[in-house]
Protein backbone atom coordinates (compact mmCIF):
# COMPACT_ATOMS: atom_id res chain seq x y z
CA UNK A 1 0.00 0.00 0.00
CA UNK A 2 1.60 3.41 -0.71
CA UNK A 3 1.22 6.77 1.23
CA UNK A 4 1.21 10.30 0.53
CA UNK A 5 1.17 12.52 2.66
CA UNK A 6 1.13 16.74 2.09
CA UNK A 7 4.45 19.30 2.53
CA UNK A 8 4.29 19.82 6.24
CA UNK A 9 3.29 16.16 6.82
CA UNK A 10 6.42 15.46 5.03
CA UNK A 11 8.30 17.71 7.29
CA UNK A 12 6.82 16.53 10.30
CA UNK A 13 7.80 12.52 9.87
CA UNK A 14 10.92 14.06 8.25
CA UNK A 15 11.97 15.41 12.07
CA UNK A 16 10.37 12.64 13.75
CA UNK A 17 12.57 10.61 12.22
CA UNK A 18 15.61 12.44 13.47
CA UNK A 19 14.14 10.99 17.16
CA UNK A 20 15.07 7.65 18.51
CA UNK A 21 13.61 5.71 21.31
CA UNK A 22 15.16 3.56 24.01
CA UNK A 23 18.41 2.23 22.54
CA UNK A 24 19.08 4.30 19.16
CA UNK A 25 16.70 2.28 16.85
CA UNK A 26 16.16 3.20 13.34
CA UNK A 27 12.50 3.56 14.00
CA UNK A 28 9.90 5.88 13.37
CA UNK A 29 8.03 5.52 16.57
CA UNK A 30 5.18 7.30 17.33
CA UNK A 31 6.21 9.54 19.93
CA UNK A 32 8.55 10.92 18.06
CA UNK A 33 5.53 11.43 15.65
CA UNK A 34 4.06 13.51 17.89
CA UNK A 35 7.42 15.51 18.47
CA UNK A 36 7.50 15.84 14.62
CA UNK A 37 3.68 17.19 15.17
CA UNK A 38 5.73 20.48 17.26
CA UNK A 39 7.97 21.05 14.64
CA UNK A 40 4.94 22.84 12.55
CA UNK A 41 3.65 25.30 14.92
CA UNK A 42 1.37 27.12 13.06
CA UNK A 43 -0.40 23.84 12.08
CA UNK A 44 -3.83 22.79 13.27
CA UNK A 45 -2.45 19.57 14.88
CA UNK A 46 -0.09 21.48 16.58
CA UNK A 47 -1.91 24.50 17.79
CA UNK A 48 -4.41 21.32 19.14
CA UNK A 49 -1.75 19.72 21.26
CA UNK A 50 -0.83 22.76 22.67
CA UNK A 51 -4.22 23.61 23.77
CA UNK A 52 -4.11 20.47 25.54
CA UNK A 53 -1.32 20.94 27.14
CA UNK A 54 0.96 18.59 25.19
CA UNK A 55 4.36 20.07 24.72
CA UNK A 56 8.20 19.35 24.36
CA UNK A 57 8.48 19.43 28.14
CA UNK A 58 5.33 16.86 28.52
CA UNK A 59 6.41 14.60 25.78
CA UNK A 60 9.65 13.71 26.91
CA UNK A 61 8.69 13.63 30.86
CA UNK A 62 6.02 10.53 29.57
CA UNK A 63 9.00 9.12 27.26
CA UNK A 64 12.70 10.14 29.02
CA UNK A 65 14.33 7.87 26.53
CA UNK A 66 13.71 10.17 23.50
CA UNK A 67 16.92 11.35 22.19
CA UNK A 68 17.83 13.52 18.92
CA UNK A 69 20.28 11.89 16.86
CA UNK A 70 23.03 13.42 15.18
CA UNK A 71 23.22 14.12 11.61
CA UNK A 72 26.08 12.61 11.15
CA UNK A 73 24.59 9.56 13.32
CA UNK A 74 21.73 9.44 10.61
CA UNK A 75 24.23 9.63 7.60
CA UNK A 76 25.91 7.48 8.56
CA UNK A 77 23.21 4.97 9.26
CA UNK A 78 22.09 5.77 5.62
CA UNK A 79 18.78 7.74 7.30
CA UNK A 80 20.20 11.19 6.65
CA UNK A 81 18.92 14.19 5.09
CA UNK A 82 17.32 13.52 1.61
CA UNK A 83 19.23 15.01 -1.17
CA UNK A 84 16.81 15.83 -3.26
CA UNK A 85 15.23 17.78 -0.52
CA UNK A 86 18.60 19.07 1.38
CA UNK A 87 16.26 22.54 2.39
CA UNK A 88 13.78 20.30 4.37
CA UNK A 89 15.65 18.17 6.55
CA UNK A 90 13.78 15.46 5.05
CA UNK A 91 15.10 11.88 6.43
CA UNK A 92 14.94 9.18 4.48
CA UNK A 93 12.78 6.29 6.73
CA UNK A 94 14.05 2.87 6.60
CA UNK A 95 12.25 1.22 9.59
CA UNK A 96 8.61 2.19 10.65
CA UNK A 97 6.93 0.65 13.82
CA UNK A 98 3.73 -1.18 13.28
CA UNK A 99 1.62 0.72 14.96
CA UNK A 100 2.96 4.32 13.35
CA UNK A 101 2.02 2.09 9.84
CA UNK A 102 -1.28 0.68 11.34
CA UNK A 103 -2.33 4.47 11.90
CA UNK A 104 -1.03 4.97 8.27
CA UNK A 105 -3.22 2.78 6.67
CA UNK A 106 -6.32 3.30 9.25
CA UNK A 107 -6.15 6.87 8.14
CA UNK A 108 -5.73 6.25 4.29
CA UNK A 109 -8.88 3.99 4.11
CA UNK A 110 -10.76 6.71 6.29
CA UNK A 111 -10.04 9.21 3.85
CA UNK A 112 -10.96 7.03 0.91
CA UNK A 113 -14.10 6.10 2.62
CA UNK A 114 -15.07 9.64 3.10
CA UNK A 115 -14.70 10.49 -0.48
CA UNK A 116 -11.50 12.57 0.03
CA UNK A 117 -7.74 12.77 -1.18
CA UNK A 118 -5.60 9.96 0.31
CA UNK A 119 -2.96 12.70 0.77
CA UNK A 120 -2.17 12.70 4.88
CA UNK A 121 -1.60 16.09 6.55
CA UNK A 122 -0.91 17.31 9.88
CA UNK A 123 -4.26 16.73 11.61
CA UNK A 124 -4.67 12.94 10.07
CA UNK A 125 -1.37 11.97 11.32
CA UNK A 126 -2.68 13.47 14.90
CA UNK A 127 -5.98 12.06 14.39
CA UNK A 128 -3.95 8.65 13.11
CA UNK A 129 -2.23 8.78 16.55
CA UNK A 130 -4.73 9.38 19.00
CA UNK A 131 -7.19 6.69 17.35
CA UNK A 132 -4.24 4.02 17.06
CA UNK A 133 -3.22 1.13 19.40
CA UNK A 134 -0.63 1.54 21.98
CA UNK A 135 0.18 3.61 24.79
CA UNK A 136 0.54 7.08 22.62
CA UNK A 137 -3.30 6.56 22.11
CA UNK A 138 -4.15 5.99 25.26
CA UNK A 139 -1.34 8.80 26.92
CA UNK A 140 -3.56 11.86 24.47
CA UNK A 141 -6.96 10.31 25.65
CA UNK A 142 -5.84 11.24 29.13
CA UNK A 143 -4.62 14.15 28.22
CA UNK A 144 -8.06 14.91 26.58
CA UNK A 145 -7.86 14.15 23.23
CA UNK A 146 -10.88 12.60 21.93
CA UNK A 147 -10.35 10.63 18.12
CA UNK A 148 -14.03 11.55 17.93
CA UNK A 149 -13.64 15.54 17.92
CA UNK A 150 -10.53 15.12 15.78
CA UNK A 151 -12.61 13.38 13.06
CA UNK A 152 -15.28 15.69 13.41
CA UNK A 153 -13.40 18.73 13.19
CA UNK A 154 -11.64 17.11 10.15
CA UNK A 155 -15.33 16.71 8.33
CA UNK A 156 -16.02 19.93 9.25
CA UNK A 157 -13.19 22.00 7.28
CA UNK A 158 -13.76 19.35 4.41
CA UNK A 159 -17.52 19.79 4.45
CA UNK A 160 -17.62 16.19 5.12
CA UNK A 161 -20.96 14.36 6.43
CA UNK A 162 -21.53 11.88 9.27
CA UNK A 163 -20.15 8.76 9.17
CA UNK A 164 -21.61 5.81 7.52
CA UNK A 165 -24.58 4.13 10.49
CA UNK A 166 -22.43 1.52 11.92
CA UNK A 167 -18.49 2.63 11.78
CA UNK A 168 -17.39 3.69 15.43
CA UNK A 169 -15.66 7.24 16.02
CA UNK A 170 -11.98 6.12 16.94
CA UNK A 171 -11.74 2.28 15.79
CA UNK A 172 -10.24 1.23 12.46
CA UNK A 173 -12.71 0.93 9.51
CA UNK A 174 -12.53 -2.92 8.55
CA UNK A 175 -10.39 -4.01 6.56
CA UNK A 176 -8.60 -7.54 5.87
CA UNK A 177 -5.67 -8.32 8.09
CA UNK A 178 -2.48 -7.94 7.11
CA UNK A 179 0.77 -9.77 8.62
CA UNK A 180 2.36 -6.17 9.20
CA UNK A 181 -0.31 -4.68 11.17
CA UNK A 182 -0.56 -7.28 13.54
CA UNK A 183 0.08 -6.66 17.33
CA UNK A 184 3.87 -7.74 17.77
CA UNK A 185 4.59 -9.41 21.48
CA UNK A 186 8.15 -8.24 21.05
CA UNK A 187 9.24 -4.73 19.63
CA UNK A 188 9.26 -5.31 15.73
CA UNK A 189 10.40 -3.07 12.78
CA UNK A 190 9.17 -3.31 9.08
CA UNK A 191 12.48 -3.03 6.82
CA UNK A 192 12.36 -2.06 2.90
CA UNK A 193 14.25 -3.61 0.37
CA UNK A 194 17.16 -1.52 -0.45
CA UNK A 195 16.15 -1.40 -4.24
CA UNK A 196 13.37 1.13 -2.93
CA UNK A 197 12.71 4.29 -2.69
CA UNK A 198 13.19 5.49 1.08
CA UNK A 199 10.78 7.92 2.43
CA UNK A 200 11.56 11.61 2.40
CA UNK A 201 12.19 12.33 -1.09
CA UNK A 202 9.66 11.25 -2.87
CA UNK A 203 6.85 12.26 -0.52
CA UNK A 204 4.94 9.15 -0.05
CA UNK A 205 5.71 6.07 2.15
CA UNK A 206 5.75 2.20 -0.07
CA UNK A 207 4.94 -0.70 1.32
CA UNK A 208 6.53 -2.82 -1.62
CA UNK A 209 6.69 -6.52 -1.72
CA UNK A 210 9.45 -8.07 0.08
CA UNK A 211 8.97 -6.24 3.04
CA UNK A 212 9.77 -8.38 6.08
CA UNK A 213 9.01 -7.70 9.57
CA UNK A 214 11.61 -8.63 11.64
CA UNK A 215 12.46 -8.94 15.75
CA UNK A 216 14.92 -5.99 16.92
CA UNK A 217 18.28 -7.55 17.79
CA UNK A 218 19.66 -5.80 20.51
CA UNK A 219 22.21 -3.13 19.50
CA UNK A 220 26.15 -3.83 20.45
CA UNK A 221 29.24 -2.20 21.00
CA UNK A 222 31.10 -2.77 17.21
CA UNK A 223 28.11 -4.92 15.63
CA UNK A 224 27.49 -2.66 12.64
CA UNK A 225 27.29 -3.88 8.95
CA UNK A 226 30.28 -2.34 6.91
CA UNK A 227 31.84 -1.05 9.78
CA UNK A 228 35.22 0.06 9.07
CA UNK A 229 36.13 2.59 11.54
CA UNK A 230 35.47 3.55 14.93
CA UNK A 231 31.02 3.85 15.38
CA UNK A 232 30.03 7.30 15.81
CA UNK A 233 27.87 8.02 19.03
CA UNK A 234 23.87 8.90 18.58
CA UNK A 235 24.44 11.90 20.54
CA UNK A 236 27.89 13.00 18.71
CA UNK A 237 27.24 16.54 17.08
CA UNK A 238 27.56 17.04 13.88
CA UNK A 239 30.61 18.22 11.48
CA UNK A 240 30.44 21.74 11.24
CA UNK A 241 29.72 24.69 14.10
CA UNK A 242 30.72 23.23 17.87
CA UNK A 243 28.17 22.44 19.63
CA UNK A 244 28.48 26.10 21.45
CA UNK A 245 28.32 28.13 18.44
CA UNK A 246 25.04 26.02 16.93
CA UNK A 247 23.20 26.52 20.17
CA UNK A 248 24.21 30.23 20.11
CA UNK A 249 23.15 30.54 16.78
CA UNK A 250 19.86 28.69 17.23
CA UNK A 251 19.42 30.89 20.15
CA UNK A 252 19.24 34.08 17.91
CA UNK A 253 17.22 31.92 15.16
CA UNK A 254 14.83 31.43 18.03
CA UNK A 255 14.48 34.88 19.24
CA UNK A 256 14.72 36.54 16.03
CA UNK A 257 12.35 34.32 14.27
CA UNK A 258 9.77 35.01 16.86
CA UNK A 259 10.41 39.40 16.81
CA UNK A 260 9.98 38.76 13.35
CA UNK A 261 6.46 36.76 12.96
CA UNK A 262 5.16 38.89 15.71
CA UNK A 263 6.05 42.21 14.05
CA UNK A 264 4.29 40.53 10.77
CA UNK A 265 0.78 39.62 13.02
CA UNK A 266 0.59 43.31 14.18
CA UNK A 267 1.13 44.29 10.15
CA UNK A 268 -1.04 41.36 8.77
CA UNK A 269 -3.77 42.88 11.70
CA UNK A 270 -3.43 46.80 10.88
CA UNK A 271 -3.75 46.05 6.88
CA UNK A 272 -6.69 43.79 7.77
CA UNK A 273 -8.28 45.35 10.51
CA UNK A 274 -7.18 49.17 10.10
CA UNK A 275 -7.32 49.66 5.94
CA UNK A 276 -9.51 46.50 5.50
CA UNK A 277 -7.17 45.38 2.29
CA UNK A 278 -7.76 41.78 1.36
CA UNK A 279 -5.48 41.79 -1.22
CA UNK A 280 -2.13 43.28 1.08
CA UNK A 281 -3.91 41.32 4.19
CA UNK A 282 -3.07 37.95 1.89
CA UNK A 283 0.32 38.65 0.84
CA UNK A 284 1.50 39.62 4.20
CA UNK A 285 0.06 36.68 5.48
CA UNK A 286 1.73 34.26 2.73
CA UNK A 287 5.37 35.76 3.72
CA UNK A 288 4.09 35.15 7.51
CA UNK A 289 3.82 31.41 6.55
CA UNK A 290 6.89 31.69 4.39
CA UNK A 291 9.01 32.81 6.94
CA UNK A 292 7.07 30.23 9.04
CA UNK A 293 8.22 27.42 6.75
CA UNK A 294 11.94 28.06 6.28
CA UNK A 295 12.12 28.33 9.96
CA UNK A 296 11.11 24.76 10.45
CA UNK A 297 14.19 23.69 8.82
CA UNK A 298 15.45 24.50 12.55
CA UNK A 299 13.55 22.03 14.09
CA UNK A 300 11.11 23.50 17.16
CA UNK A 301 12.51 21.06 19.42
CA UNK A 302 16.04 22.57 19.07
CA UNK A 303 14.91 26.14 19.07
CA UNK A 304 12.98 25.08 22.19
CA UNK A 305 16.16 23.76 23.70
CA UNK A 306 18.06 26.92 23.10
CA UNK A 307 15.43 29.63 24.54
CA UNK A 308 16.56 31.49 27.35
CA UNK A 309 14.08 34.00 28.29
CA UNK A 310 14.95 33.89 32.00
CA UNK A 311 18.31 34.21 31.08
CA UNK A 312 18.16 37.24 28.55
CA UNK A 313 20.10 39.95 29.53
CA UNK A 314 18.03 42.36 26.83
CA UNK A 315 14.10 41.90 28.63
CA UNK A 316 15.02 44.28 31.05
CA UNK A 317 15.81 46.62 29.20
CA UNK A 318 14.09 49.21 26.74
CA UNK A 319 13.53 52.78 26.79
CA UNK A 320 10.10 54.89 27.18
CA UNK A 321 9.63 55.20 23.45
CA UNK A 322 9.07 51.51 23.18
CA UNK A 323 6.09 51.99 25.46
CA UNK A 324 4.45 55.06 23.35
CA UNK A 325 2.13 54.93 19.99
CA UNK A 326 0.73 57.84 18.92
CA UNK A 327 -1.31 56.36 16.54
CA UNK A 328 -2.34 53.11 14.24
CA UNK A 329 0.37 54.90 11.96
CA UNK A 330 2.96 54.71 14.16
CA UNK A 331 2.30 51.16 15.32
CA UNK A 332 2.13 50.19 11.82
CA UNK A 333 5.70 51.71 11.08
CA UNK A 334 7.48 50.06 14.34
CA UNK A 335 6.39 46.80 13.14
CA UNK A 336 7.64 46.90 9.51
CA UNK A 337 10.83 47.78 11.17
CA UNK A 338 10.65 45.41 13.49
CA UNK A 339 10.10 42.83 11.20
CA UNK A 340 12.96 43.81 8.62
CA UNK A 341 15.83 44.05 11.19
CA UNK A 342 14.57 40.65 12.53
CA UNK A 343 14.50 39.06 8.86
CA UNK A 344 18.08 40.70 8.72
CA UNK A 345 19.00 39.17 11.75
CA UNK A 346 17.64 35.81 10.92
CA UNK A 347 19.69 35.89 7.56
CA UNK A 348 22.93 36.52 9.01
CA UNK A 349 22.79 33.76 11.62
CA UNK A 350 20.94 31.08 9.99
CA UNK A 351 24.44 31.60 7.10
CA UNK A 352 25.90 29.75 10.16
CA UNK A 353 23.82 26.66 10.38
CA UNK A 354 22.02 26.46 6.51
CA UNK A 355 23.41 29.69 3.80
CA UNK A 356 20.72 28.19 1.41
CA UNK A 357 17.83 29.17 3.95
CA UNK A 358 19.61 32.32 4.98
CA UNK A 359 19.39 33.14 0.86
CA UNK A 360 15.74 32.72 1.18
CA UNK A 361 15.46 34.62 4.24
CA UNK A 362 17.16 37.82 2.25
CA UNK A 363 14.31 37.28 -0.91
CA UNK A 364 11.69 37.45 2.11
CA UNK A 365 13.37 40.55 3.51
CA UNK A 366 13.12 42.34 0.21
CA UNK A 367 9.52 41.27 -0.04
CA UNK A 368 8.93 42.78 3.24
CA UNK A 369 10.47 46.02 1.49
CA UNK A 370 7.83 45.85 -1.67
CA UNK A 371 5.19 45.27 1.11
CA UNK A 372 6.00 48.30 3.03
CA UNK A 373 5.80 50.37 0.39
CA UNK A 374 2.89 49.29 -1.04
CA UNK A 375 0.94 49.34 2.92
CA UNK A 376 2.49 52.79 3.88
CA UNK A 377 1.56 54.30 0.09
CA UNK A 378 -1.98 52.52 0.77
CA UNK A 379 -2.14 54.57 4.03
CA UNK A 380 -1.28 57.87 2.70
CA UNK A 381 -2.71 57.79 -0.49
CA UNK A 382 -6.56 57.16 1.44
CA UNK A 383 -5.48 60.02 3.46
CA UNK A 384 -4.64 62.64 0.74
CA UNK A 385 -7.78 61.19 -1.75
CA UNK A 386 -10.07 60.98 1.26
CA UNK A 387 -12.39 63.29 0.12
CA UNK A 388 -12.12 62.48 -4.02
CA UNK A 389 -14.89 61.19 -5.75
CA UNK A 390 -15.30 63.05 -8.91
CA UNK A 391 -12.32 62.53 -11.32
CA UNK A 392 -12.84 64.72 -14.62
CA UNK A 393 -10.86 64.09 -17.79
CA UNK A 394 -10.71 66.63 -20.45
CA UNK A 395 -9.24 67.83 -23.98
CA UNK A 396 -7.40 71.40 -24.17
CA UNK A 397 -9.93 72.30 -26.38
CA UNK A 398 -9.88 74.09 -29.70
CA UNK A 399 -8.48 77.91 -27.65
CA UNK A 400 -6.97 78.64 -24.89
CA UNK A 401 -9.86 80.67 -23.82
CA UNK A 402 -12.47 77.93 -24.61
CA UNK A 403 -10.21 75.73 -22.71
CA UNK A 404 -10.22 78.16 -19.66
CA UNK A 405 -13.96 78.81 -19.31
CA UNK A 406 -14.82 74.78 -19.27
CA UNK A 407 -11.90 74.31 -16.81
CA UNK A 408 -13.23 76.71 -14.43
CA UNK A 409 -16.83 76.16 -14.92
CA UNK A 410 -16.12 71.94 -13.68
CA UNK A 411 -13.34 73.49 -11.19
CA UNK A 412 -15.44 75.40 -9.47
CA UNK A 413 -18.44 73.15 -9.92
CA UNK A 414 -16.94 71.14 -7.26
CA UNK A 415 -14.81 68.42 -9.04
CA UNK A 416 -12.07 66.62 -7.00
CA UNK A 417 -9.55 65.82 -9.43
CA UNK A 418 -9.37 67.48 -12.97
CA UNK A 419 -6.89 65.79 -15.91
CA UNK A 420 -5.80 67.02 -18.76
CA UNK A 421 -5.66 64.51 -21.64
CA UNK A 422 -4.56 65.72 -24.90
CA UNK A 423 -3.20 63.23 -27.80
CA UNK A 424 -3.28 66.00 -30.55
CA UNK A 425 -1.77 69.44 -29.07
CA UNK A 426 2.15 69.60 -29.37
CA UNK A 427 4.16 69.97 -26.69
CA UNK A 428 4.26 73.98 -26.07
CA UNK A 429 0.51 74.23 -26.71
CA UNK A 430 0.09 71.69 -24.38
CA UNK A 431 2.17 72.87 -21.69
CA UNK A 432 0.24 75.84 -22.56
CA UNK A 433 -2.66 74.21 -21.27
CA UNK A 434 -1.57 72.64 -18.25
CA UNK A 435 -0.15 75.75 -16.56
CA UNK A 436 -3.54 77.33 -16.95
CA UNK A 437 -5.54 74.24 -15.63
CA UNK A 438 -2.92 74.41 -12.28
CA UNK A 439 -3.69 78.12 -11.66
CA UNK A 440 -7.55 77.51 -11.75
CA UNK A 441 -7.33 73.85 -10.05
CA UNK A 442 -5.45 75.49 -7.11
CA UNK A 443 -7.79 78.67 -6.84
CA UNK A 444 -10.53 75.95 -6.32
CA UNK A 445 -9.10 73.61 -4.34
CA UNK A 446 -8.95 70.51 -7.01
CA UNK A 447 -6.01 68.57 -7.76
CA UNK A 448 -4.57 68.47 -11.49
CA UNK A 449 -3.54 65.67 -13.02
CA UNK A 450 -1.40 65.44 -16.41
CA UNK A 451 -2.19 62.24 -18.02
CA UNK A 452 0.90 60.28 -19.50
CA UNK A 453 3.40 62.92 -19.53
CA UNK A 454 5.63 63.43 -16.57
CA UNK A 455 7.70 66.09 -18.25
CA UNK A 456 5.32 68.45 -18.97
CA UNK A 457 3.56 67.64 -14.98
CA UNK A 458 6.58 69.11 -13.54
CA UNK A 459 7.07 71.78 -15.63
CA UNK A 460 3.56 72.74 -14.93
CA UNK A 461 3.61 71.81 -11.31
CA UNK A 462 0.74 69.16 -11.38
CA UNK A 463 0.10 67.11 -8.71
CA UNK A 464 0.72 64.02 -10.31
CA UNK A 465 0.87 62.14 -13.22
CA UNK A 466 -1.96 59.16 -14.98
CA UNK A 467 0.06 56.28 -16.87
CA UNK A 468 -1.38 53.61 -19.32
CA UNK A 469 -0.25 49.77 -19.43
CA UNK A 470 2.03 50.97 -22.52
CA UNK A 471 3.75 54.52 -20.95
CA UNK A 472 5.88 54.57 -18.25
CA UNK A 473 6.27 52.86 -14.96
CA UNK A 474 5.24 54.04 -11.57
CA UNK A 475 8.75 53.09 -11.23
CA UNK A 476 9.86 55.72 -14.22
CA UNK A 477 7.20 58.38 -13.08
CA UNK A 478 8.21 58.99 -9.48
CA UNK A 479 11.95 58.95 -10.51
CA UNK A 480 10.51 62.05 -12.41
CA UNK A 481 7.96 63.70 -10.21
CA UNK A 482 9.37 62.56 -6.51
CA UNK A 483 8.36 61.21 -4.06
CA UNK A 484 4.99 63.49 -2.97
CA UNK A 485 3.42 63.39 -6.39
CA UNK A 486 0.56 61.67 -7.15
CA UNK A 487 0.60 58.43 -9.68
CA UNK A 488 -2.17 57.01 -11.29
CA UNK A 489 -2.37 53.39 -13.16
CA UNK A 490 -4.96 52.32 -15.82
CA UNK A 491 -5.76 48.93 -15.08
CA UNK A 492 -8.13 46.72 -17.04
CA UNK A 493 -7.72 43.13 -15.16
CA UNK A 494 -7.55 42.25 -11.58
CA UNK A 495 -3.63 41.17 -11.42
CA UNK A 496 -3.40 44.18 -13.36
CA UNK A 497 -4.80 46.49 -9.93
CA UNK A 498 -3.02 44.15 -7.92
CA UNK A 499 0.26 44.76 -9.27
CA UNK A 500 -0.69 48.57 -9.34
CA UNK A 501 -0.95 48.28 -5.86
CA UNK A 502 2.37 46.47 -5.40
CA UNK A 503 4.32 49.23 -7.71
CA UNK A 504 3.40 51.73 -5.52
CA UNK A 505 0.78 53.35 -7.04
CA UNK A 506 -1.26 55.81 -5.19
CA UNK A 507 -4.33 55.43 -6.99
CA UNK A 508 -6.16 53.27 -9.93
CA UNK A 509 -8.40 53.79 -12.91
CA UNK A 510 -10.14 51.05 -13.47
CA UNK A 511 -12.08 49.64 -16.62
CA UNK A 512 -13.36 50.72 -19.05
CA UNK A 513 -16.77 49.85 -17.64
CA UNK A 514 -18.69 50.88 -20.65
CA UNK A 515 -18.20 51.96 -24.30
CA UNK A 516 -16.74 55.30 -24.30
CA UNK A 517 -17.13 58.49 -26.59
CA UNK A 518 -13.36 59.84 -25.87
CA UNK A 519 -11.10 56.52 -26.08
CA UNK A 520 -11.90 53.22 -28.11
CA UNK A 521 -11.19 49.54 -26.62
CA UNK A 522 -11.81 46.02 -27.86
CA UNK A 523 -13.16 44.67 -24.76
CA UNK A 524 -14.48 46.07 -21.29
CA UNK A 525 -14.27 44.40 -18.00
CA UNK A 526 -17.15 46.04 -17.47
CA UNK A 527 -18.93 45.78 -13.45
CA UNK A 528 -17.26 42.75 -13.07
CA UNK A 529 -13.90 44.05 -13.19
CA UNK A 530 -15.15 46.92 -10.49
CA UNK A 531 -16.91 44.25 -8.34
CA UNK A 532 -13.80 41.99 -8.03
CA UNK A 533 -11.02 44.80 -7.44
CA UNK A 534 -13.92 46.43 -4.05
CA UNK A 535 -13.87 42.92 -2.73
CA UNK A 536 -9.88 42.86 -2.89
CA UNK A 537 -8.42 46.30 -3.03
CA UNK A 538 -8.80 49.19 -0.69
CA UNK A 539 -6.36 51.70 -2.49
CA UNK A 540 -8.28 54.67 -3.98
CA UNK A 541 -9.93 53.42 -7.49
CA UNK A 542 -11.96 55.35 -9.90
CA UNK A 543 -14.23 53.20 -12.42
CA UNK A 544 -13.32 54.55 -15.70
CA UNK A 545 -14.95 54.30 -19.60
CA UNK A 546 -18.39 55.51 -20.44
CA UNK A 547 -19.85 56.75 -17.12
CA UNK A 548 -22.85 58.89 -17.25
CA UNK A 549 -25.76 59.51 -15.07
CA UNK A 550 -27.76 56.71 -16.14
CA UNK A 551 -25.23 54.11 -15.88
CA UNK A 552 -23.63 55.44 -12.42
CA UNK A 553 -26.46 53.80 -10.56
CA UNK A 554 -24.58 49.98 -11.76
CA UNK A 555 -21.46 51.53 -10.85
CA UNK A 556 -22.07 52.61 -7.53
CA UNK A 557 -23.77 49.14 -7.16
CA UNK A 558 -20.71 47.30 -7.53
CA UNK A 559 -19.07 49.19 -4.65
CA UNK A 560 -17.41 51.67 -6.06
CA UNK A 561 -17.71 55.51 -4.79
CA UNK A 562 -14.96 57.14 -7.11
CA UNK A 563 -15.31 57.72 -10.82
CA UNK A 564 -13.95 59.32 -13.55
CA UNK A 565 -15.79 61.07 -16.21
CA UNK A 566 -15.31 62.45 -19.38
CA UNK A 567 -17.40 63.12 -22.34
CA UNK A 568 -20.44 63.03 -19.92
CA UNK A 569 -19.47 66.33 -18.24
CA UNK A 570 -16.89 68.03 -20.95
CA UNK A 571 -19.43 67.91 -23.37
CA UNK A 572 -22.58 68.58 -21.64
CA UNK A 573 -24.09 71.98 -22.20
CA UNK A 574 -24.03 72.97 -19.02
CA UNK A 575 -20.89 71.06 -17.31
CA UNK A 576 -21.37 72.35 -13.76
CA UNK A 577 -24.94 71.42 -13.67
CA UNK A 578 -23.64 67.46 -14.41
CA UNK A 579 -20.76 68.01 -11.93
CA UNK A 580 -23.55 68.90 -9.27
CA UNK A 581 -26.00 65.89 -10.08
CA UNK A 582 -22.29 63.13 -10.42
CA UNK A 583 -21.28 65.04 -6.64
CA UNK A 584 -24.97 64.69 -5.16
CA UNK A 585 -25.11 61.04 -6.23
CA UNK A 586 -21.70 60.38 -5.12
CA UNK A 587 -22.75 60.95 -1.48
Amino acid sequence: MQYSFTPAAERVLAEAAAWSLGEFSDCLEAPAVLLGLLSEPECRAAITLSAYGVNLSTIRARWPGLIRLSTRYLAWKGLGASPEAPKTGGIAIKLIAPEVLDFFTRISRRLRAMGLPEEMGTDHLLWGLASSRGEVADWLREMGLKPQELEAEIRRVHAVGPLPEGVSLGEPIPYDPEPLLVEPSEPRTVEWPTDVPKFGSLGTVAEPQGAVVRDNPPIRSGDFEGDSGPRPEPWEVDDGPAARERLRALRVLDAAGNRAREGLRVVEDYVRFVLDDRFLTGRIKALRHDLTSLLSVFPAAQRLAARDTLGDVGTQLATPAEWRRSDTASVLAANFTRLQESLRSLEEFAKILDPPVAAKIEQLRYQSYTLHRAVETLRTSAERLQHARLYVLIDGRATLEEFTSLAREIAFAGAHVIQLRDKRLDDRTLLQRARTLRQITAEAGALFIMNDRPDLAVLAQADGVHVGQEELTVKDARAILGPEALIGVSTHSIEQARQAVLDGANYLGVGPTFPSETKHFEAFPGVALLQAVAEEITAPAFAIGGIDLKNLPRVLASGFRRVAVGAAIANAASPSSVVREFLKALG
